[in-house]
């Protein structure tokens, strides 16, 4: 009888264990495969994507049917500002990942730190880009002046008002980090406010070379 209480006690050990394992895997099944963010506001970035994708189409065939046009107003371009706006966002981005990171880990101060760099340069970019347009403003360059600068005004413009989005979400997410709203056990704020960047980001590394370089 001992033996048999033995043998079924052996038993449900290895089922209990086998449960536990199999619920582990489970968990980092789910875990590997979770949306991080919230799901509206992958929504409304699927919505920003396409959008943007059908104004770089329309300024893609618009250039095919007026390349000389298009060759030379884009000359016209300051290509080292928009270089340097590159930089930033993508800089910015790494700066917001590695706040995400950072208070992943319940580094909060650290990851306050790496906010504020993102916003500092999500701010410079906006200050370059108005300086910019003021430029083209004042030389009497605007939506009117032909296709290429209606476009480029549309599409630069409606970029922009993201990135002033952006960095309106990152200014709250950062007083939220700073308060400790946002921590290691609570980070749905905070990656859906970095997903947000990351698609501002993304369509400007698209916008770049469609607007200021591809010949």
């Amino acid at each position: 009888m001992r033996i048999d209480d033995q043998k079924v006690s052996q038993s449900a050990a290895f089922v209990g264990d086998a449960e536990l394992v199999d619920a582990e895997l489970d968990d980092s099944h789910g875990s590997q495969f979770r949306l991080a963010g919230d799901l509206a506001v992958w929504l409304v970035i699927l919505i920003e994507l396409v959008t943007f994708g059908l104004f770089f189409m329309v300024f893609a065939f618009k250039r095919a049917f007026q390349v000389d046009l298009f060759n030379r107003m884009q000359s016209t371009l300051d290509l080292h500002s928009g270089v340097v706006n590159t930089i930033l966002l993508i800089t910015s981005s790494w700066f917001v990942a590695r706040c995400v990171a950072a208070v992943r880990k319940g580094q909060s101060q650290a990851g306050a730190r790496w906010l504020a760099l993102a916003i500092v340069c999500g701010a410079a970019f906006l200050v370059m880009k108005t300086v910019e347009f003021k430029a083209k403003f004042d030389l009497g360059v605007n939506l009117s002046t032909n296709d290429f600068y209606m476009l480029y005004f549309t599409l630069a413009g409606f970029h922009m008002l993201h990135v002033v989005v952006g960095v309106i979400i990152l200014a709250m997410l950062l007083v939220m980090v700073r308060r400790g709203k946002v921590a290691a056990n609570n980070m749905h704020a905070l990656e859906t406010g970095a997903a947000f960047w990351h698609m501002v980001d993304l369509l400007w590394i698209i916008l770049f070379p469609l607007v200021y370089v591809m010949r």
